[in-house]
């Protein structure tokens, strides 16, 4: 079995006096993160780990994946709950609309 090896980047960075830490452009854009948006940060053994906000979601899909694989064509829980509730209020939309129209037939007769 092959080694994946990922793309390693390094870069030099300061601490200013009020605590900021500037991180390079090449890994910024090697991050997929601009300014103003959010990291997440972890602290362990000494070591300061930043990640990007949608690397992290992508990163605990990856490991639920592991346990809960999804077979081709099967749909994720989630997306399968947003189906039914879509398909829900589809129904109680057509609800109300059947309910409008007898309401106004209704009247219709009561008034003609």
């Amino acid at each position: 079995m092959g080694t994946v090896v990922e793309s390693v980047l390094h870069g030099k960075s300061r601490l200013s006096e009020n605590g900021r830490i500037v991180i390079p452009s090449q890994i910024r854009e090697a991050m997929g993160i601009s300014a103003g948006e959010p990291v997440l940060m972890e602290l362990e053994d000494g070591v300061l780990r930043i990640e990007s906000h949608r690397s992290r979601i992508r990163r605990i899909q990856e490991e639920f994946r592991k346990h809960v694989p999804i077979r081709p064509g099967e749909m994720l829980m989630s997306d399968q709950l947003i189906a039914e509730r879509r398909e829900e209020a589809r129904r109680e939309m057509e609800e109300t609309d059947r309910q409008i129209v007898e309401y106004r037939l209704r009247n219709e007769r009561q008034l003609g």
